[in-house]
C-alpha cells in the first residue's frame, strides 16, 4: 500500500467529508467509524445531489509532514467547537486542522521515528505512527501508538499515547512502554520486530492496540495489549503464539471487531484457526 503523502490530497477528501458531516453531526471517531469494522456508516447529509455539487475548495490548505497510512479522524465539536481534522504521520506529527480552511489548531510530535536502515526489514521509512488512532469523546482524549528511538535508531520502542483533544497535551499517567510492560505465558514483547499497523479500538474502557510483523521478518507475534483509557498503569496483553512465530495479525490495516469483547475474542479465534496458530498451540 502506497502512502498517502500528498498532504494536500490527504485532507482535502477529508475536508470534502467534513463539509457534509458538519451538518449532520456525524464524528468520525474509529476506522471505518463503525465497531464492526465493516465500514457500513450512513452520513444522512451525504445524498446523490449533495454530491453532485461538492466541489474542491482551492483556498483549503491543510499542510503537515510526513507520510500518512492511519486514515484520518473527524471531530464535529473539536477545539474551541471547530469541526477538526485529526491526521497523524510516519514523522510522529500529530495534527488538529480545522476542517473548514485547514489550518492548524494544534501540532505535536511524539518522539523521533525509525528509520528504515535501524530495523531488520520494513516498507516504511521512516516508521513512526502507522496504525489508525481512535478517539473517546467522553474523555476528550486521542489514543494512538507511535514507534519511536530516544537514541538515534539504537533503541526502539511502541509508546501509546493519550492526546488530550483540545490541546494536544499528553495527558497525565502516559505513554506506555509495551516492551516494559507487555508479556504473556513468558514471552516479551519486543519492540523493534513488531509493527503496529491494525486500527486501535476500545471496548469497554478498554483500549485494544494490536501488534504483528514487519513483512513478516524476525521472530515476530501476533500481540493483542489492552490498557484502560483512566488507569494506563494496568497493561494486559495476550499473544498468539509462545513456541513459534506468528499470528492473527501480520500486517493488517483493520483490528477486530470492536462491538463487545465476546465479537473481540471470536475474531482473534478465527483469524488464529485461519492461520493455523490455533492449531499449534
Amino acid at each position: 500500500m502506497k502512502p498517502l503523502s500528498s498532504t494536500f490530497s490527504v485532507v482535502i477528501v477529508c475536508f470534502w467529508g467534513a463539509t457534509l458531516s458538519t451538518n449532520a453531526q456525524v464524528n468520525v471517531t474509529q476506522f471505518h467509524n463503525h465497531d464492526s469494522r465493516d465500514g457500513l456508516y450512513v452520513d444522512s447529509a451525504f445524498t446523490p445531489s449533495a454530491a453532485a455539487n461538492l466541489t474542491r475548495d482551492m483556498n483549503f490548505d491543510g499542510t503537515i509532514v510526513g507520510n500518512v497510512y492511519a486514515q484520518p479522524l473527524y471531530i464535529d465539536d473539536g477545539p474551541g467547537g471547530r469541526p477538526t481534522i485529526i491526521a497523524v504521520t510516519e514523522s510522529n506529527n500529530v495534527y488538529a486542522l480545522d476542517a473548514v480552511d485547514g489550518s492548524v489548531i494544534w501540532e505535536r510530535n511524539v518522539g523521533s521515528p525509525v528509520s528504515a536502515i535501524d530495523l531488520n526489514c520494513t516498507k516504511f521509512d521512516p516508521m513512526g505512527i502507522t496504525g489508525t488512532p481512535i478517539v473517546d469523546l467522553a474523555s476528550r482524549a486521542l489514543f494512538l501508538d507511535a514507534m519511536t528511538t530516544p537514541d538515534g535508531g539504537e533503541t526502539k520502542k511502541h509508546l501509546i499515547l493519550s492526546l488530550n483533544l483540545d490541546t494536544g497535551d499528553i495527558n497525565p499517567g502516559w505513554p506506555v512502554d509495551v516492551e516494559a510492560t507487555a508479556s504473556y505465558n513468558g514471552l516479551t514483547f519486543t519492540a523493534e520486530i513488531q509493527q503496529q499497523r491494525p486500527a486501535l479500538g476500545i471496548v469497554g474502557n478498554i483500549l485494544y492496540v494490536g501488534y504483528g510483523s514487519m513483512t513478516d521478518c524476525s521472530l515476530w507475534h501476533g500481540w493483542l495489549v489492552g490498557v484502560p483509557i483512566d488507569n494506563p498503569s494496568t497493561v494486559t496483553a495476550w499473544a498468539a503464539a509462545t513456541s513459534a512465530t506468528g499470528g492473527p495479525y501480520g500486517e493488517s490495516v483493520a483490528s477486530p471487531a470492536m462491538a463487545s469483547t465476546h465479537s473481540l475474542l471470536r475474531a482473534i479465534r478465527l483469524a488464529l484457526v485461519a492461520t493455523g496458530v490455533a492449531a499449534k498451540q
